[in-house]
C-alpha cells in the first residue's frame, strides 16, 4: 500500500502563478486535497483485470436483446430457446447467439436434457444486478 506521501509525491504540482498552463475553469486548484484519504481509496480500488470482467458483465446487460434474454430469464426461470424467442419477440438464432455470448461470460446456465437445452440465470448475483437496475430506472419513473 502506499503512504500518503508517495501519493503526493507522484501527483504532478500544479504550474506556479503566471505561467501559460492554464487550468479548465472546473479544474481542482489543488492536485490532492486529502493524500490520506486517495492513498486509502487507491488501495481498495480492485484490480485492472477484475475491472475490465465487471465492464464485460455490464457491457453484455448494455445490449437491449440480451436484456431481453436475461429479463425472460429473470422472470420464467429455466426455459429453452424456443420459450425464450417466442417471450421476446425475437428469432431463435438471434436468441441463441446471445445465450452463447452470455454462457461464455457466466451471465447464464444450460442444462441439457437429451436435445433439449435449457437456459437458467447462473446465480443470484445476475438476479441481483438486474433486479437493482430495473428498481433504479423505476425509481426515476417514480421522482415527481
Amino acid at each position: 500500500m502506499s503512504s500518503a506521501s508517495d501519493v503526493a509525491a507522484a501527483v504532478p504540482a500544479q504550474a506556479p502563478a503566471g505561467t501559460s498552463a492554464a487550468a479548465p475553469a472546473d479544474a481542482c486548484a489543488v492536485r490532492v486535497v486529502d493524500a490520506e484519504k486517495v492513498a486509502v481509496v487507491s488501495a481498495s480500488l480492485p484490480d485492472a483485470e477484475t475491472v475490465t470482467e465487471v465492464a464485460q458483465v455490464f457491457g453484455l446487460l448494455s445490449d437491449p436483446g440480451r436484456l431481453r434474454v436475461i429479463t425472460a430469464l429473470l422472470e420464467g426461470g429455466e426455459m429453452c430457446v424456443c420459450d425464450i424467442a417466442a417471450a421476446c419477440g425475437h428469432s431463435e438464432s438471434a436468441v441463441s447467439h446471445a445465450l452463447r455470448l452470455l454462457r461464455a461470460n457466466r451471465v447464464v446456465r444450460v442444462r441439457r436434457a437429451g436435445r433439449m437445452a435449457y437456459y437458467r440465470l447462473d446465480d443470484s448475483h445476475v438476479r441481483m444486478l438486474l433486479d437493482l437496475a430495473l428498481t433504479h430506472v423505476g425509481h426515476g419513473e417514480e421522482a415527481p
